[in-house]
């Protein structure tokens, strides 16, 4: 049972992406409304985000990760149970890393890409170099903690199911098994 005005409703998202991105500056442009530049995460920080929707209110338990390799090795068991991940970057080197770690953890996990520091002139990721979300079936954003501080529409995002694709034999053998029982 949950305490009179708290979400009823509650997802574990994991926030990951390389060190000095710019992860917690977001969240907390969020939760306070002020930009603040952070310090680096050790270990992991929970953070609780809460939206209003027209059906009711939605809680996120945003688990920020230490990025930092010497860290590591307790990140896998952040991950565990997480219902929703965004991976933030500006350069998407190590994206497919972040999305390889996400999977294997969670394999149904619901996941979306942010492009961060959209208002750097010379930042790292160039919106033409960006087909990795487009590969694998991810929700994909340009944000900045400086002039946008809505993180709803990422955060709401990430609560869609990856979409499931059939191997094309099975979905074939699925049909023809459908068939057989309309005919009888």
């Amino acid at each position: 049972m949950t305490r009179q005005g708290e979400p009823q409703v509650q997802f574990k998202l994991v926030l990951v992406g390389d060190g000095g991105i710019g992860k917690m500056t977001f969240v907390k442009r969020h939760l306070t409304g002020e930009f603040e530049k952070c310090i680096a995460t050790l270990g992991v920080e929970v953070h609780p985000l809460v939206f209003h929707t027209n059906r009711g209110s939605i809680k996120f338990n945003v688990w920020d990760t230490a990025s930092r390799e010497k860290f590591g090795g307790l990140r896998d068991g952040y991950y565990i149970q997480a219902q929703c991940a965004i991976i933030m970057s500006d350069s998407y080197l190590h994206v497919p890393i972040w999305h390889r770690d996400q999977v294997r953890a969670c394999e149904n996990i619901s996941i979306v890409l942010c492009g961060n520091k959209v208002d750097i002139k010379k930042r790292k990721g160039k919106a033409k170099s960006i087909v990795f979300h487009q590969k694998n079936n991810l929700q994909y954003y340009d944000i900045s903690p400086i002039g946008d501080p809505n993180l709803e529409f990422v955060a709401m995002s990430a609560l869609s199911p990856p979409e499931v694709v059939m191997d094309p034999a099975l979905e074939h053998d699925l049909e023809v098994a459908q068939t057989t029982d309309n005919d009888l």
